[in-house]
This record gives C-alpha cells, structure tokens and sequence, in this order.
C-alpha cells in the first residue's frame, strides 16, 4: 500500500511539473498573458520559444507588425530588441536569433482567435524566432503555418497591443516586457 501511495504521489508531482512546463506568461503593458504550449504537436517549435523566452532573449522585443482584425507578430530578436544597440524599427520583422532555422511542423490545428503560430517566409521551412497571436480566425493560415500554442488567460490584453497602419507598421510599438516559464 506505502508503494502505491508514493507512485501516485510521484506521478501527481511529475505531471504537476510538466504541467508547468507547458505554459508560459508573456508580459505586456496592461497584463500577463497565459500561453499553453503543444509540445505533443509542435516540439521543435515550442523547444525554440521557452528557449529563446527563458534566455530572456524575448524581453523588449516589439511587436512590429500590428493588423487590426488578424493578428500581432513579434520576435525579432536581432532587430526587434528595443534595449539593443542593435534595435532598428525599420529592419524589425527581417532579423532571426542566431539559432537555425526550424523544419516546419504543420498540423490540423486552426489558426483561431489567440492561437500562437510561427512566422516565416515563402519558405515553409524558415520559421526561426518570430511568431504572431491571432485576434480573429485566419483559417487561409492553417496547415501553412506551424501553431505551437494558444493564449488560455489574458487575451484581453493582446487586444490591448497596439495597432499598425494597414500594412501593419507600427509607430512607437508595444513591447515584450518579459516572457517565460510558468
């Protein structure tokens, strides 16, 4: 009997910790945003996002391209860091971490409001640091774009992210304040 209960409490404590391993909070100006992570459906994908997050690599970091009705993107980490010397609004958006590019891992899941997706460029096998947060269902984006997660709490306050011009340019964007585990 001791033997069963220390098993049930090793498997309440190891799936309490993966638990925890799959989300993520995500800082903005006006609240935090819960984000679960799909390991099981994207793991290369979410492997690179708490790898870059929990290196701090995230943090003040902008949001560059801002589409009122579709979605917000963020993550350039080379040109997007607005406390790098590096920072450069105008090249935010074509800059990547130094880490390689990632194999695309497409699935069936929807591009819904506040699913998390990676961006990319014409090549599906291109994605790297940046990813975006839909506001609103994009289905013409699913099974073309790796989903890697879904916002779960706060998406009052990704609604809250600043907007661009109709190209989405953003002037004086909103910001990454942090990102990282739970």
């Amino acid at each position: 009997m001791k033997l069963l209960i220390n098993i049930l409490i090793f498997f309440f404590l190891t799936n309490q910790t993966l638990a925890k391993e799959n989300f993520m909070i995500l800082k903005l100006k006006d609240g935090d945003v819960k984000i679960e992570l799909y390991d099981d459906v994207a793991p290369n994908h979410t492997e690179r996002i708490k790898n870059l997050a929990n290196s701090g690599k995230y943090d003040n970091v902008v949001f560059h391209r801002v589409i009122d009705g579709f979605m917000a993107q963020t993550g350039d980490v080379q040109f997007g860091n607005s406390s790098s010397k590096d920072f450069n609004l105008n090249r935010a958006g074509t800059g990547n971490s130094d880490l390689p590019d990632l194999k695309q891992e497409f699935s069936d899941l929807p591009h819904e409001r506040g699913t998390v997706s990676m961006a990319r460029t014409s090549d599906p096998n291109s994605a790297n640091s940046q990813f975006f947060i839909c506001f609103e269902a994009a289905p013409f984006l699913d099974r073309q774009y790796t989903v890697f997660g879904k916002v779960v709490e706060g998406m009052e306050f990704v609604d809250k992210i600043k907007r661009g011009d109709p190209n989405g340019s953003v002037e004086n964007p909103d910001k990454i304040l942090s990102f990282k585990s739970l």
